[in-house]
């Protein structure tokens, strides 16, 4: 089964004050509401198309998204 994106982009927390990779996934993991099980791009940018938090940047999403792609051939 495949690892919800929620789930990879876990692994990012922790990382460096700066990263925005790091803010990212700490951002995602405060959010009580982002769509833990979800597996479609269409869906999670959609999410954070509309939260429009300053921390769950589209930007970063879709680099994030690409690594998330590239982990689940």
């Amino acid at each position: 089964m495949k690892q919800s994106f929620y789930l990879f982009a876990l692994k990012y927390r922790g990382g460096q004050k700066n990263d925005k990779k790091s803010q990212f996934a700490e951002s995602m993991f405060l959010q009580h509401d982002f769509p833990k099980t979800e597996t479609s791009f269409h869906s999670l940018s959609e999410y954070i198309e509309e939260l429009a938090h300053p921390n769950l940047t589209a930007s970063i999403f879709d680099e994030l998204w690409e690594y998330y792609i590239e982990a689940n051939k």
